[in-house]
């Protein structure tokens, strides 16, 4: 293994004394091709193109003499450090820092970014990338080429964001350009680039004060789930009792990168607590007041919905793919056409057994793993100790076990 490894961060800016000292000594330098060309990479140094950062550890692991990797921005921040350190490797390094490629990004936009997602995209993760977009008023993207601003300007239709593009930070070529989302398709963006992805409401806490925690503040919105009527403007539906709703958020399990469908979303109350885990949420409805409602309800919780009024199944066919969804409402003719779609989970509620034996059925017919319990919540006036309501329903769920959570 080499003798002495130092990852070295990059911004454009010139390079510290501890920087220079440690180019100067080395025998193998690995970076980018524009690091590989700057004046302070001795000449008898063997040079090695930093594709792979697997492939050049192992090289690091079997060279004699001082070695140095060269990356953008901070190294230990979604860099080069972290694949350096990994078990197969364990390679020990020395780092020096750079202003990491988010923050600059974000000083280029005259923004504070302490309460933004961050997220790479590259083909892999991009349609997770975009559902944190959808999801959050504030994003900063590291892109990659084929995962850049025109593929999530493609894969963000439908909800409209402003991104601000910033090219090629810290170079002579570097620029910054803000379109809205939908225009970002009809150009070409040049490799580094990062997009910082904002719109939508501030969410009920914007005072502009500091925060305590990087990201979403967790404790904004009332503490709990599966929230009284109450919290969605008075009644609800059948389907959305509160301890139904606690049930079909328990089995879904929401959570950050998702795309959660809430099909028949009613009051909205199960597309709110949905999106307060984080999760993206397309909430669909026929009925004009219930998408009004739901508007009303996300607005309330300072939290980001799409809501598209249509009929399913129909409506549902150009929808993006889903993570896992709520039916709460058209029977096994939806749940079929849900289950299509093969999100990895899906649930429901029936209120008779033979409604939900055609259900099961039905998901158990598209290869889904089916689990059926009967819900029944007693409501008590504590004064007097006698019921005042009782709700009973079918809960069922189905798993796809072939797709990975």
């Amino acid at each position: 293994m080499a003798d002495r490894v130092t990852v070295i961060g990059w911004d454009g800016s010139p390079l510290t004394a501890a920087a220079r000292s440690a180019l100067g000594a080395a025998t193998l330098v690995a970076g980018a091709a524009h690091h590989l060309a700057l004046p302070e990479v001795p000449a008898r140094a063997e040079r090695i193109r930093l594709g792979s950062v697997a492939l050049v550890a192992r090289r690091i692991a079997g060279h004699r003499g001082t070695a140095v990797v060269l990356a953008d921005g901070d190294p230990g921040f979604f860099g080069v450090v972290r694949t350096l350190h990994a078990p197969e490797f364990g390679i020990e390094v020395e780092v020096v820092p750079a202003v990491s490629s988010v923050a600059a990004a974000f000083a280029r936009a005259g923004m504070p970014w302490d309460d933004a997602q961050v997220v790479v995209a590259h083909r892999r993760t991009l349609r997770r990338a975009v559902n944190v977009c959808r999801a959050h008023t504030k994003v900063a993207v590291l892109t990659s080429p084929g995962a850049g601003p025109a593929e999530l300007g493609l894969l963000m239709e439908g909800v409209h964001r402003t991104f601000v593009i910033c090219e090629e930070l810290g170079t002579d070529h570097e620029q910054v350009t803000v379109v809205t989302s939908d225009k970002a398709a009809d150009h070409t963006w040049r490799d580094p680039n990062v997009v910082i992805v904002i719109g939508g409401p501030a969410g009920p806490a914007g005072t502009g004060e500091g925060g305590w925690i990087a990201g979403r503040d967790p404790g904004t919105g009332p503490r709990g789930w599966a929230l009284p009527a109450e919290a969605y403007g008075g009644d609800l539906g059948e389907g959305e009792s509160e301890l139904l709703r606690a049930a079909q958020l328990a089995r879904l399990g929401p959570r950050v990168g998702d795309l959660v469908w809430d099909i028949g979303c009613g009051s909205g109350a199960f597309a709110v607590e949905a999106a307060r885990a984080g999760a993206a949420v397309i909430a669909v409805d026929r009925d004009l007041p219930a998408c009004v409602r739901t508007e009303a309800a996300a607005r309330g919780f300072g939290i980001q919905l799409q809501i598209i009024r249509g009929t399913a199944p129909h409506v549902l066919e150009n929808l993006p793919e889903p993570d896992v969804v709520r039916v709460g409402g058209g029977g096994a003719a939806v749940v079929s056409a849900v289950a299509d779609r093969r999100p990895q989970r899906i649930v429901t509620h029936a209120g008779t057994r033979d409604a939900a034996e055609l259900v099961g059925r039905a998901l158990t017919e598209h290869g889904y793993q089916v689990e059926c319990a009967l819900v029944q919540s007693v409501e008590l006036d504590t004064q007097a100790w006698t019921e005042t309501e009782r709700s009973v329903a079918f809960l069922l769920s189905g798993l796809l076990p072939d797709r990975p959570a």
